[in-house]
């Protein structure tokens, strides 16, 4: 039998893990609250870690508002939660004229347990052709209203 070994061919990563767009040049940001241990710009930023947290309980808005429209195909979002069992609900959004008019791109619930799932990663592919802005909103706990919202990224490209 003739054989021939070949190089394996790699798979092209879905993911665009080397294209994410920098967010501190490309938008303003907006937000309702902020932990000043925990700003948000640890959530924009690959190369931070800790993540971004609200300074108080309840439901809060993070809006990006680009200095120029945006063509966006790929969303990473990112959440943690290993203290307390909760069920989270969020809702991403986007404008293509300023905040005049916004179109749902997801809206989730997650359940968050120590003991089990304390963590939420989600990839959007999406073919967003001009967007001005990008509004998440998160409601921590559907039940109660004394858990604080978290994000441990939301990438873009």
């Amino acid at each position: 039998m003739r054989k021939k070994i070949i190089n394996p061919v790699q798979q092209q990563n879905e993911s665009p893990d080397q294209n994410w767009l920098n967010i501190e040049k490309l938008a303003v940001v907006e937000i309702t609250s902020e932990d000043d241990a925990y700003p948000i710009e640890s959530a924009l930023l690959p190369c931070k870690i800790s993540g971004w947290r609200a300074a108080g309980p309840g439901k809060q808005t993070i809006r990006l508002l680009f200095n120029q429209p945006q063509r966006l195909q790929w969303i990473r979002l990112g959440f943690e939660e290993s203290n307390i069992e909760r069920t989270q609900e969020y809702v991403l959004r986007w404008s293509p004229d300023g905040g005049q008019s916004y179109q749902e791109i997801v809206r989730q619930q997650w359940n968050f347990s120590p003991q089990g799932a304390t963590s939420e990663m989600e990839d959007y592919q999406v073919d967003l052709p001009a967007v001005t802005v990008l509004e998440l909103s998160i409601n921590p706990d559907i039940s109660r209203e004394s858990a604080f919202a978290s994000l441990e990224q939301l990438w873009l490209a």
